[in-house]
């Protein structure tokens, strides 16, 4: 379609509005109470033009075909001018004195040539709200656009904001009209992104002094990799915001992303290393805290073996960090021995993902769920740990999709599904059964898909007839109606998609858990066809994927090729210059036991606090005691470093060059937007300076050399650059050539099996790894908060602690009572591996039996009491089943 703009020329797409068409002719026009981003309000009527021989509104009227748009008609921009002037009047001075790249009503008063109001009469006077660390409000500045609340509601989906008051007393509020810091706001940020005037601002940008600079970089928090500005004054981050071209995030934030930078110059940020003398850890040049971690291993190498010495390598980490993690470990040290805290997390998701589909990761974009009429949910709490998901997610549920969730919890998206499969911890594999039971019984399979595509279907029929809804339903402890209508919802709808998370794979049969999931998505024919919406596996820290992808692990090289593949071995072998031993290593659980049984006696831990985040933290502890040696890289002193001979300080995510890859396989750039403080280095630079140490050159002198090379060796990443991402942005793997943009959607020809087939799988319920009993009577599950992030090392260093700074224990009324525990109680939580201490806090969304709690605070270590039971097929920790009891003074005295 073609449109006349003043002068110009231009086309534009059926269904464009004239704001917009304005906006593709690089023209510009006031339109304050609109975003792009939202839907057009056309309240403010500053965007008024002449379109052919009407005077309307530029961001609700559509441009047709042929129209001639006057943006200098005298009667429509007086008009124009006239709406922005009754506004500005009734504004204090200060309105204008904002700086106009943080004002559009600055700029439209420069557009106009306004400098003060023809209008007369009373100006605002109603005070500021400042109880919130991050969202400041500035009431006397809000023009009532509404862009603050349709963010809120269209965008976020928290419904926090509100205009009340009418007329000219017409303000934003947050809740009920309290104070900001107590209302549901999630501090996503978006209102502040939206407002027109500084209304609402966030303290970074409330200082007039310019920004230098502004570097566009990958969030280093949660799996989403949302793509973001940071802004930086003098060498310090002034602010952090999303970017709105982003293909992930499409300019939307959460609260860590957004906000939490201010760890980056904490107090008690590590800035030089650290050595042990005589029992304490005391300040130390580089050169002898090199020295000391070359030296002792090489030492312990030629005299147990390379075998002896383990690493755990970092989802934290870049690309680039954990590829050069992994060649160091195989070439200076000689051992397969390295592992990541996928294992803790997902490695149930690459092996079952893999075995079911023959590839470690989700099947498609994030894009595909702007599409999809019917979402099953399982095992995942996105509103508080994936904040963009979770937020996308109730865009389409209030857009119409069907929504099922299967969670123990009564999560925010729980209390807006259609069903809500409230299962008991454990019991996955009863419920996907279930389902699946449902699917074949009614028919709704896909079955030229199954016919063709797949194999095994006659197992899984035969199986599933024992997994009955009612059957299935007392397994799990739901309403077998509710099972019949979760199943009937997915197996209806045209396009479903499943997203999971750490609820189903952190299990004793976690694997077999995304094994039947999987199957779901088969039976559907929603994977691997086309406008299929495929498999969703929400990765929990920013670079879990590719810390695997890239090989760190015991058992696959970069892009999972077998080290027991003997051609695989020789072609790094001969690229690198040294062997590659042929045994697999040991994974993180197996490095304990060996260290324990003395048969490991150096660990080199990158970027993790394993003391704190990993389960039944005793055992930790007892291995890192009986190293000779431990060395760790990490921002801040840890419980691990407590336990270290050598602490080396690190870059944050904030400070690095290289890449990540995000939960739906996206390779991202991270850029260093500052520089790291005192003597912190990349761990790049950390690992060839030990490898130097120890007369070995591990080559990829740059983190661009490093993907390089990785992308020699590993088809699936042959593609892959620096110099494409940064001329390209976001690429997704596989990326086998120069010319090939990246397979978003995993499958459309093959399965990546040996067969070319999916691969259905029959996995009968098998019992979690424990029970609760009389003696430990209720169930805890561990989880995440929406504020804080992993061990909380990053944002319990940033006003987020103001907004959370404890860890609670929640109970369901129901058990309280009988506990004779009130809300804010202390309590006593023991498990049969260990006890804490924490206040209770009384909530009905936990299921009664079950308890929960978060683990980012290492004051509360609740992974004390998680249990040593893994994944029968990875060694994946069973972090949400462990048996409890529940103890207060005044409950023994009711004993």
């Amino acid at each position: 379609m073609r449109v006349h703009i003043n002068e110009a020329t231009v086309d534009v797409p059926d269904g464009t509005s004239v704001l917009d068409a304005v906006h593709t002719a690089n023209l510009e026009l006031p339109a304050l109470c609109h975003d792009e981003r939202l839907s057009p309000r056309g309240s403010c009527r500053t965007c008024l033009v002449r379109a052919n021989e009407r005077v309307v509104a530029a961001c609700t009227a559509p441009a047709t075909e042929g129209m001639h748009i006057s943006l200098d008609d005298p009667v429509a921009r007086q008009a124009a001018m006239g709406a922005v002037e009754l506004i500005v009047s009734e504004l204090p001075a200060r309105a204008l004195d904002a700086p106009a790249q943080r004002s559009e009503l600055v700029r439209a008063c420069d557009h106009f040539g306004i400098t003060a109001s023809s209008f007369a009469g009373a100006t605002h006077d109603r005070g500021t709200d400042h109880s919130h660390p991050y969202v400041k409000l500035d009431r006397d500045l809000c023009i009532a656009c509404g862009r603050c609340v349709a963010m809120c509601a269209e965008v976020q989906g928290t419904f926090a904001l509100d205009l009340t008051g009418r007329g000219f007393d017409t303000v934003v509020t947050a809740g009920d009209g309290g104070p900001w810091v107590s209302s549901p706001c999630v501090g996503c940020g978006g209102c502040v992104d939206s407002c027109p005037t500084g209304a609402l601002s966030e303290p970074g940008l409330l200082d007039p002094r310019p920004v230098t600079t502004t570097t566009t970089t990958t969030c280093g928090y949660c799996g989403v990799g949302c793509t973001l500005d940071v802004h930086v004054r003098d060498g310090e981050i002034a602010a952090i915001t999303p970017v709105r071209s982003a293909p992930v995030n499409r300019g939307h934030a959460c609260i860590k992303g957004r906000f939490a930078h201010t760890f980056v110059r904490a107090d008690d940020r590590l800035t030089a290393p650290l050595i042990r003398r005589g029992g304490q850890l005391l300040e130390a040049t580089w050169d002898d805290a090199i020295t000391v971690v070359a030296d002792r291993l090489v030492a312990i190498r030629d005299r147990h073996g390379p075998d002896a010495i383990a690493m755990i390598s970092s989802a934290r980490a870049t690309n680039e960090e954990n590829y050069l993690a992994q060649k160091f470990l195989r070439t200076a040290i000689g051992t397969n021995s390295i592992d990541n805290c996928s294992r803790l997390c997902h490695a149930p998701s690459a092996a079952g993902l893999t075995a079911s589909l023959g590839l470690a990761g989700g099947t498609n974009p994030l894009d595909d769920l702007d599409r999809t009429d019917c979402i099953l949910l399982a095992g995942a709490n996105p509103t508080e740990a994936h904040p963009v998901v979770g937020a996308r997610i109730k865009q389409r549920v209030l857009a119409g999709a069907r929504l099922v969730v299967i969670d123990p919890r009564r999560t925010e998206l729980a209390a807006l599904a259609d069903v809500h499969l409230q299962a008991r911890p454990g019991s996955n594999v009863a419920v996907f059964n279930g389902i699946a039971h449902v699917l074949i019984a009614e028919d709704h399979l896909d079955h030229d898909f199954l016919n063709q595509r797949t194999t095994g279907f006659a197992e899984l029929a035969r199986l599933v007839e024992d997994y009955r809804p009612d059957l299935a339903s007392e397994i799990a402890d739901v309403r077998a109606a509710d099972l019949i209508d979760a199943a009937r919802l997915f197996g209806r709808a045209q396009r479903p998609v499943i997203v999971y998370g750490l609820g189903i794979t952190e299990h004793a049969h976690g694997t077999d858990g995304v094994r039947t999931l999987t199957n779901l998505a088969l039976l559907r024919g929603a994977v691997g066809t086309p406008g299929c919406c495929g498999i969703l596996p929400l990765r929990g820290q920013n670079n879990v994927q590719g810390a695997s992808d890239m090989g760190a692990l015991p058992d696959f090289l970069p892009g999972y090729q077998p080290v027991t593949d003997a051609a695989v071995r020789d072609r790094f072998a001969a690229l690198w210059g040294h062997a590659v031993p042929e045994r697999p290593g040991l994974r993180i659980p197996q490095m304990f036991d060996a260290a324990i049984a003395g048969e490991v006696r150096a660990i080199h831990v990158i970027g993790e606090d394993i003391v704190q985040s990993d389960p039944n933290a005793a055992h930790v502890r007892a291995a890192l005691r009986a190293c000779d040696l431990v060395v760790c890289h990490d921002l801040f002193s840890s419980r691990t470093a407590e336990h270290a001979d050598v602490v080396l300080p690190a870059a944050s995510f904030l400070e690095k060059d290289g890449t990540f890859v995000n939960f739906d396989r996206r390779f991202q750039r991270v850029r260093p937007a500052v520089t790291p403080p005192g003597g912190a280095a990349s761990d790049f630079d950390i690992l060839h300076r030990i490898a130097n140490a120890m007369g070995v050159d591990l080559g990829c002198r740059t983190p661009a050399d490093a993907l390089a090379e990785c992308a020699s060796l590993t088809p699936v990443f042959a593609g892959l650059s620096h110099q494409r991402l940064d001329a390209e942005g976001p690429l997704h793997w596989p990326c086998r050539t120069l010319d090939q943009p990246g397979e978003a959607v995993l499958h459309l020809d093959r399965f990546a099996t040996p067969d070319g087939r999916a691969a259905l799988a029959a996995r009968p319920y098998l019992p979690p790894g424990e029970q609760p009993d009389g003696e430990f009577p209720y169930l805890l599950v561990t989880g995440r908060r929406l504020v804080h992030y992993n061990t909380g090392s990053m944002t319990r260093r940033t006003p987020n602690a103001e907004l959370l700074p404890a860890e609670a224990l929640e109970l369901h009324p129901v058990d309280a009572a009988h506990l004779h525990v009130v809300d804010g109680a202390e309590v006593t939580v023991a498990s049969r591996w260990g006890r804490v201490t924490l206040t209770a806090h009384l909530n009905p969304d936990v299921a009664p039996g079950q308890v929960f709690a978060a683990f980012h605070f290492p004051d509360v270590a609740v992974n004390d009491l998680t249990s040593p039971h893994t994944d029968t097929a990875t060694g994946c920790p069973e972090y949400k089943v462990t048996a409890v009891r529940i103890r207060t003074e005044h409950a023994k005295q009711h004993a």
